[in-house]
């Protein structure tokens, strides 16, 4: 596993990921907690297995489950990791990703926009519904090539309708070999969620 493919799943192996919620006001809300374990190849596929603990607003678990993520190595997609919207009751999904380019996400020489329509055929990402195009464009580098500033346009569509659309303005910073290290996603009516990688 090299290159871009090691990129987009290696961002979160064998790490502890943190998402914190905020509103407007930049009052807490809520956190979660994900603890990937080693990808694992299986059957031509590579898994990784992520427990995920959730937290109130005054920080108390509220909830905890295990989600094994698999892909393909030519269709990888580990950016659902960044929009946990998933219903704990759901034990299995199948999540399809169809993008040219999303393997390039994160090759800092080719910052060009890139689009990727998702697909589940259960409702363990009942949020998105049964199908999501995301669009990142407006991509930057910043900071000697150590930030990467970006917007993401999040579409979902459940029998065809769109039910949902989400405007981010995403500011990322990598550490010298390129993993994430820090994400903040930004709404329009200045709500956020942090994503620190550990």
């Amino acid at each position: 596993m090299t290159g871009q493919t090691e990129m987009l799943i290696g961002q979160v192996s064998g790490r502890i990921v943190v998402r914190e919620n905020f509103d407007e006001e930049g009052a807490f809300l809520n956190k979660q907690t994900f603890e990937a374990g080693k990808i694992i190849e299986k059957n031509g596929y590579y898994e990784i297995e992520v427990i995920t603990q959730l937290f109130d607003k005054d920080k108390k678990t509220t909830d905890k489950y295990t989600t094994t993520y698999r892909c393909k190595p030519d269709e990888a997609s580990i950016m659902v990791m960044a929009f946990p919207f998933s219903n704990p009751k759901s034990k299995e999904t199948e999540i399809n990703t169809t993008s040219k380019k999303f393997k390039e996400l994160y090759d800092l020489d080719n910052l060009e926009d890139i689009e990727l329509e998702m697909s589940f055929d259960s409702g363990l990402l009942n949020f998105f519904g049964s199908k999501s195009t995301i669009k990142i464009y407006d991509r930057k580098l910043v900071d000697n090539k150590t930030n990467l500033k970006s917007k993401i346009n999040i579409k979902a569509y459940a029998w065809g309708i769109r039910i949902k659309q989400l405007n981010y303005t995403v500011n990322e910073k990598l550490n010298g070999k390129g993993l994430l290290t820090f994400q903040k996603f930004t709404e329009v009516d200045g709500s956020y969620f942090t994503m620190n990688y550990k």
